[in-house]
């Protein structure tokens, strides 16, 4: 069953949409809604963002960018030492001006105290951080990893703060290119999810919408600190990250192994997923990537999809039951535990990948091929993953930007530019971790069955391409859409 969830806010219109056979509240954001965020912090005189790494630079000065004028102060906080100095003060974070500190006197100091370092860092500094911030403060985070590593070790929260969460459903670099270029279409950016976990003075909620408005979010969705970190740990092992480092993998071998050479292999992979594939999901949904193939590519797409649905979910499933017991929250901490001896190495130098360097630098965009069994492959594995989420309960809005928006809007994108290698070899600890460990999974277990069925004509269960046509994610896609800025992030 879906879960059901609502809010109420004092300064922030609340929209109620019509999603699948339920309904959900969200906000819808845009730049004309900047003076109700101003409003909203009334009584804030500093918010300080910990940390600098993917989400910091862009939450900070989309934030400093948003409370131009106020009396609302961003202040960046770094250990005594950090090499994110220099990038910070870059970006216009100085001693000199007051808007960057050392980390513990910004968390002391600040009203609204925004953590955004790494997870392992968060699960060492947090008996710290708690001692450090001020009774009556807001504690936000922009991922749950804390929450589950807190329920892992019988620990909670100080009861005498607020703890809400805004996660932006997109890297920290597309988070501020779309504000860039939002200046120009009232709200590009990247949505955002919203948790209030705790609320001691009645203002938590509007801290979090105000919190997703300001830094570009063109709506946001209602969770739970819980559901989130399952959602989005799951997601990035599946088919943010995870999965379509298998998937390509394994098809990159298949078509090879064919008698494709190499060159057109990773065009009719990885190219065709970050390139026309995402591009038809993020403009018109999954199920238009189907419809717009020949009917003999279509019947190419059945086979493969139908062959691989399976396969994909059962390594989904396992994937979500790691996380929901917190296996995959432990792997990461003790991971952190090698990492000086053992650091997490590069995948950029395999075959496929040198391979990728010189298509992706003669690249042709119109020549990119719409592969009908890489679209069938990778929209099974997407599918199954919204199948999964469904089982456990997440709301839509949930689902459909942790396994669909979040990848055609802003990581694809990133990686059909900077290739799925460097995405893979430069995101966040957590997700490197999730990639290395179930990409190849992913690659085995599609090359055991899937792959075979198709090659050995197995029966195959062809309902399952119905349940894809009539499956009500589409009227979510479709929904959800409409909200969409008229905009595609730039990286040129």
């Amino acid at each position: 069953m879906v879960m059901s969830l609502d809010f109420n806010s004092n300064i922030f219109e609340k929209n109620v949409i019509n999603v699948a056979d339920g309904q959900e509240s969200v906000v819808k954001g845009g730049r004309d809604l900047f003076p109700l965020v101003h409003k909203a912090f009334e009584g804030v005189s500093q918010i300080g963002v910990i940390g600098w790494g993917s989400q910091g630079p862009a939450q900070a000065q989309n934030l400093r960018d948003t409370l131009e004028g106020t009396n609302v102060s961003v202040k960046i906080g770094l250990r005594e030492g950090s090499a994110s100095v220099a990038e910070a003060e870059a970006a216009g974070f100085t001693r000199e001006n007051g808007t960057l500190g050392e980390m513990m006197e910004v968390v002391a100091e600040s009203d609204i105290v925004i953590l955004l370092i790494s997870d392992a860092a968060q699960t060492q500094l947090y008996p710290e951080i708690f001692k450090t911030i001020r009774p009556g403060a807001t504690l936000g985070l922009s991922h749950g990893f804390l929450l589950g590593h807190l329920d892992s070790v019988g620990e909670s929260f100080p009861d005498n703060i607020n703890v809400i969460a805004v996660c932006p459903k997109g890297m920290g670099p597309s988070v501020r290119r779309l504000y860039v270029q939002g200046a120009e279409v009232n709200g590009a950016g990247i949505n955002s999810s919203f948790a209030v976990h705790q609320d001691i003075d009645g203002k938590a909620t509007d801290y979090a919408i105000a919190w997703a408005i300001a830094v570009g979010s063109p709506y946001c969705f209602q969770t739970t600190l819980e559901s989130e970190y399952k959602s989005d740990i799951f997601g990035e092992r599946g088919i943010l990250l995870g999965a379509v480092h298998g998937v390509v993998e394994a098809l990159y071998q298949r078509y090879t192994t064919q008698g494709m050479s190499k060159e057109d292999a990773f065009r009719h992979t990885a190219e065709s997923v970050t390139g026309p594939i995402s591009r038809i999901i993020s403009h018109e949904g999954i199920l238009a990537v189907y419809e717009a193939l020949s009917a003999d590519d279509k019947s190419k797409f059945e086979a493969a999809y139908v062959a691989s649905y399976m396969p994909a979910k059962e390594i989904l499933q396992e994937i979500y039951d790691d996380v929901a017991c917190g296996n995959e929250i432990r792997s990461v901490v003790n991971s952190s535990h090698r990492n000086d001896e053992f650091p997490i190495g590069q995948i950029d130098g395999t075959e496929m990948w040198v391979v990728g360097e010189s298509v992706r630098a003669q690249r042709v965009e119109e020549n990119i091929p719409l592969d009908p069994t890489t679209a069938g492959v990778y929209c099974a594995t997407m599918m199954a993953q919204i199948d999964v989420l469904l089982r456990a309960g997440h709301p839509y809005s949930e689902i459909v930007n942790e396994s669909v928006i979040e990848c055609v809007d802003s990581l694809n994108p990133y990686m059909h530019f900077k290739g799925i290698a460097y995405m893979v070899d430069n995101c966040s600890i957590t997700a490197r971790l999730g990639s290395r460990k179930w990409a190849p999974r992913f690659d085995y277990i599609l090359k055991q069955q899937a792959f075979t069925a198709l090659d050995g004509n197995a029966p195959m269960n062809w309902s399952l391409m119905d349940e894809f046509k009539n499956h009500p994610i589409h009227n979510v896609l479709s929904v959800v859409g409409e909200m969409r800025p008229t905009v595609d992030i730039s990286l040129g």
